[in-house]
């Protein structure tokens, strides 16, 4: 729950610094007259909105576990993702609109130093937010906090986009560079939208995260213990910030009660030193069959019936089985 909060305290302060941003655009807006620096206020209201949609998903994800939700609230992180992105795309079409409008009904521009130097400081800010809700979002596995990092860090890209733009319509005078810088970063921010409303859509239909399989994979064969013969049903699910893993563990079948236990903690705790404590993992034992001795390669066991012919390395398709592996 530690790290829930953390989550909900950080979304808070980056919807606070969103709306000093949003001001900033505007007032850069009202001094030009730029449709791209509008562009730009645009996509920030996207970011006060989606900003406090977060911080309402967060504050659902870190209610604790009740009858009707055993698994926790998570999910709402999803949710909220997922209602960002078409906001970031809605705010996409919108920016081309004004676009094409100020192309057949073009206006003077400006003030366009100060609105220049404005516009600058707000993708500085936003850029360093950015990167801290990514970093943050990842380590915790917040999908709210990256969403909204990514988000933050495309309004930073899309801003310098525009200042090279406007720069380019202070030297030049060419009015139709404001219109053509708007509806270029336009389809960049649509574009990120679609991304966020994709990885929203996975996290709600529990989409396997073969990056994170992978990583459990590599963490399992490297950390594989003499009694752990197999290893197989492996599932993740992701409900917020909290990771959901269950598998089935081949041991020895004459390990007792206590036994197995020791090395289902073992287990456990090397899936938590690589993940993190946001995690639950439920583990159930398997005792080998006749079969397992051919891939078992413990030594000295009293009660092996076959040689060892081949030892299997764990793979994301073959960890994912539903049944023992055999050769």
């Amino acid at each position: 729950m530690q790290i829930v909060q953390q989550n909900l305290r950080l979304q808070k302060i980056i919807t606070g610094i969103g709306i000093l941003l949003f001001i900033m655009k505007v007032i850069a807006w009202y001094l030009t007259g730029s449709v791209a620096i509008l562009t730009d206020a645009l996509e920030s209201t996207v970011n006060v909105i989606a900003g406090l949609i977060g911080v309402y998903s967060l504050y659902v994800s870190a209610k604790p576990k009740d009858q009707d939700h055993p698994y926790g609230h998570g999910k709402a992180e999803f949710l909220s993702a997922a209602v960002e992105g078409t906001l970031i795309t809605i705010a996409g079409f919108i920016i081309i609109y004004e676009a094409l409008n100020n192309l057949i009904h073009p206006h003077l521009v400006k003030k366009l130093d100060a609105g220049i130097l404005l516009v600058a400081i707000t993708g500085v800010i936003n850029y360093a937010a950015g990167y801290i809700c990514i970093s943050t979002g990842k380590k915790n596995n917040s999908l709210v906090l990256v969403a909204s990092g990514k988000h933050l860090q495309t309004d930073t890209y899309s801003t310098i986009g525009i200042i090279v733009g406007l720069l380019l319509l202070y030297i030049f005078k060419l009015w139709w560079i404001d219109s053509a810088v708007a509806i270029l970063f336009a389809f960049i921010i649509m574009f990120t939208g679609y991304k966020i409303i994709r990885s929203s859509v996975s996290g709600i239909m529990d989409e396997a995260d073969a990056t994170l399989i992978n990583k459990m994979v590599v963490m399992l064969n490297e950390n594989r213990k003499e009694n752990w013969i197999d290893l197989h049903n492996l599932r993740i699910i992701k409900y917020g910030g909290t990771l959901h893993i269950d598998c089935h563990l081949t041991i020895p079948w004459y390990l007792n009660i206590n036994e197995a236990n020791l090395e289902i903690d073992a287990l456990s705790d090397i899936v938590k030193k690589e993940l993190g404590d946001s995690m639950e993992l439920f583990v159930h034992s398997d005792g080998c069959n006749d079969f397992s001795c051919k891939l078992c390669s413990k030594q000295n066991c009293n009660y092996r019936q076959h040689p060892l012919e081949k030892k299997i390395d764990w793979t994301i398709e073959n960890i994912s089985m539903d049944n023992n592996h055999q050769l």
